[in-house]
């Protein structure tokens, strides 16, 4: 028999959530989300574009505007007020300075304990293709959580009054081929999952045949998590620990 995974420690009070487009959160790390809200976490919301070129049949010009309202509507199903878009572009989002540092801004505003985002792996859970720019924005995430801690790093930002930190304990990503951790969302918090992915109506629509049905496929990709946790449906992710948690294993 298998050892289970770890739960994710809760013992924290701030997350920011980062991801690529809107949508991308809901598939699964919303109902993680929903559970710590009603913990009374206080969880924000950061994408780096308005996902302007995810439907094939609508101009960018009207889905970038239409994809940021159903994520607001979205977050909202989960207890999420705050829901911040960066200025990179959709499908060609580029991983390096510009981006780590428009993450290090809000991170340093933010003050997160812990940090969700994407996997940046090539292949994701079940062996799917990695998207680009989920790549770029996970991995940027990672580095900036990193980055904000360092005061000669993005050194302009002390211009606009944000000062270093370093708090940040966790990154952890969904949809990893490899999860170290998971979140208990039985019941209550994926049920809340659910209707914040069918926030994006419109979207799901314009993928036509692709489109999942919110309620059956995030309680299948739950169930499927659930043994991993030794409970009935789970949320499962890769955790990064920025810092030792305890003693330095060799004192």
């Amino acid at each position: 028999m298998e050892e289970l995974l770890p739960a994710l420690p809760e013992d924290w009070d701030r997350c920011l959530a980062v991801a690529a487009h809107p949508d991308d959160i809901e598939y699964g790390t919303a109902s993680a989300i929903a559970r710590w809200t009603a913990q009374g976490k206080q969880v924000s919301y950061l994408l780096a574009t308005r996902g302007e070129a995810g439907i094939d049949a609508v101009h960018p010009d009207e889905a970038g505007p239409l994809r940021e309202r159903e994520q607001r509507a979205a977050a909202r199903e989960v207890g999420v007020d705050v829901v911040e878009f960066l200025e990179h572009r959709d499908g060609v989002v580029e991983y390096g300075p510009a981006l780590r540092r428009d993450i290090v801004r809000a991170i340093r505003r933010h003050r997160p304990d812990v940090i969700v985002s994407g996997a940046f792996d090539i292949r994701m859970a079940g062996g799917m293709t990695n998207q680009a720019d989920h790549r770029a924005v996970g991995l940027a995430a990672l580095d900036a959580a990193r980055d904000a801690g360092n005061r000669w790093i993005f050194t302009e930002l002390a211009d606009e009054g944000l000062s270093p930190w370093d708090g940040v304990r966790y990154v952890c990503f969904a949809g990893a081929e490899r999860p170290t951790h998971g979140v208990d969302v039985t019941g209550e918090p994926l049920r809340r999952g659910i209707a914040s992915l069918a926030a994006h109506a419109e979207y799901t629509k314009g993928l036509g045949v692709a489109g999942p049905d919110p309620g059956p496929f995030l309680t299948w990709a739950a169930r499927l998590g659930g043994p991993a946790l030794g409970v009935t449906e789970a949320v499962l992710f890769d955790v990064h620990a920025l810092r030792f948690e305890g003693p330095p294993p060799w004192q």
